[in-house]
């Protein structure tokens, strides 16, 4: 699922495409060519307030006065699975549309998005994507089928002042599982009343991070073979060993806490409220925590997931910014030029980071929250030196991640289906929470017949 964190204003980088994308327009297509190239491109959803309508406009402007030779249409647009079907099969998609990352790889094998390698490619900065991310995006042949944008990653949040009163090191957050849990059992003895780890449960919440531990662990709950077809399987060693994990902390270390219905919100007001010490979160939960909860950004820390086992990866969440396979060359050309002015130039180009940084600590916002990088160290390093007279958090605070994130495997939510088996593997977190005795295989088999019916339905 998306992070809930992105709802609100996330960072320098989510703070420009709120700013780029708070509208939306459907312009009328020009009635003669006059030897442009005409694109169509994706807005924003329907129903966007007229300020959002007039920035969009404003953006479309500054585009063609800088690319006199391209005009361009906009289009309201909002991703569902079975509205893009519709306009795929419709011919009426955009020339240019967002997909999230939990579809991107699936319609790439389909060959429902166009393959755009030699333009993507042709652009100043194609060498720097960061690889993790730009793979979202790729076939297995390496060929670029979109630009990957406002990405995510999974890390996990800590309390630093909890962790100095149980008297450990919060310079040395854990990075194995095995050290979470001592460190939870240490916590919750040495500061009564606190839970030293837990994870969110309703909301669909409890199964995205069910999901990000089975990642974390190596497992996966859906798997499509070569011929389209998808297999529910959350009964799997990864997904059990992840409940039994949680089950060890509620039952036998009593460090779970003992509040076992926390949705997103519920969760950061009790980390904020330091009932809290450690839980999943992305990793740009940091701005909400300081707008919605008054944590302090001295007291926080955020550290990279514990991965373990083969095929072990960091649940990532995302859009990627594709071309229509009817777009003829010139319109693809025309549409990478779109994406890299939209999307791509507020993470290169100095003044715009700038400005967005300034927008943010003007407005007591933090600065400087770590997300998921598009592009690699050296040009991350690069958009951090641009703000660091704005910075207003500790960055070393948050170095367990930011420095071990290029390196990890990034893996996107599972594609079929996702919330409504986010909601089912809800129940099996909180039983697991609830009742010592429960029959974690029998709940995982429950799971997987639910939600592979509705997979092979389609609904």
């Amino acid at each position: 699922m998306k992070s809930p964190g992105k709802v609100l204003i996330a960072g320098i980088a989510v703070l420009a495409t709120a700013i780029t994308l708070a509208g939306c327009s459907s312009s009328s297509s020009p009635a003669s060519d006059n030897g442009k190239v005409h694109i169509t491109v994706a807005s924003l959803i329907p129903g966007s307030s007229k300020a959002a309508f007039k920035a969009f406009n404003d953006r479309v402007a500054a585009f063609e006065k800088a690319n006199p030779k391209i005009s361009v249409t906009s289009e309201e647009y909002q991703w569902t699975g079975p509205s893009f079907s519709t306009q795929l099969a419709g011919g009426t998609l955009p020339d240019v549309f967002n997909v999230p990352f939990t579809d991107s790889k699936t319609l790439i094998e389909k060959g429902q998005l166009a393959d755009i390698t030699s333009q993507v490619k042709a652009l100043p900065y194609a060498d720097k994507f960061n690889k993790n991310v730009l793979d979202v995006a790729q076939d297995s042949s390496g060929k670029i089928f979109g630009v990957p944008y406002g990405p995510y990653a999974m890390g996990l949040s800590y309390n630093r002042a909890i962790f100095t009163k149980a008297g450990l090191d919060p310079d040395k957050p854990p990075t194995t599982w095995d050290e979470v849990r001592a460190d939870a059992k240490t916590i919750s003895e040495k500061v009564p009343g606190v839970a030293g780890y837990i994870q969110m449960t309703s909301g669909n919440n409890g199964g995205w991070e069910l999901v990000t531990a089975t990642y974390a662990r190596g497992g996966r709950v859906e798997t499509t073979d070569s011929s389209g077809k998808t297999t529910v399987k959350t009964d799997n060693a990864q997904t059990k060993a992840a409940l039994q994990y949680l089950h060890d902390l509620r039952w036998v270390d009593n460090s779970a806490g003992s509040n076992f219905l926390l949705d997103w919100s519920g969760i950061n007001q009790a980390f904020g409220a330091g009932q809290i010490a450690m839980y999943p979160s992305g990793s740009d939960v940091l701005t909400s925590l300081v707008q919605q909860d008054n944590v302090d950004p001295k007291d926080y820390g955020l550290t990279s997931l514990p991965l373990s086992g083969k095929n072990a990866g960091v649940l990532s969440g995302g859009n990627v910014a594709a071309v229509s396979v009817k777009s003829s060359a010139a319109e693809k050309a025309a549409a990478v030029k779109w994406i890299d002015f939209y999307y791509m130039q507020q993470l290169v180009n100095k003044k715009q980071t700038v400005d967005a940084a300034k927008v943010l600590a003007a407005s007591n916002q933090p600065v400087g929250v770590p997300t998921l990088p598009v592009f690699d160290q050296a040009t991350y390093d690069q958009q951090q030196s641009w703000i660091k007279p704005q910075v207003n958090i500790p960055l070393s605070n948050v170095a367990p991640f930011t420095s071990t994130i290029f390196s990890q495997p990034i893996v996107p939510e599972p594609s079929k289906n996702t919330q409504q088996l986010y909601g089912a593997l809800d129940a099996v977190v909180q039983a697991v929470l609830t009742d010592k005795n429960a029959n974690i295989d029998t709940l995982l088999k429950g799971v997987d017949t639910q939600i592979q019916a509705l997979v092979d339905a389609g609904n």
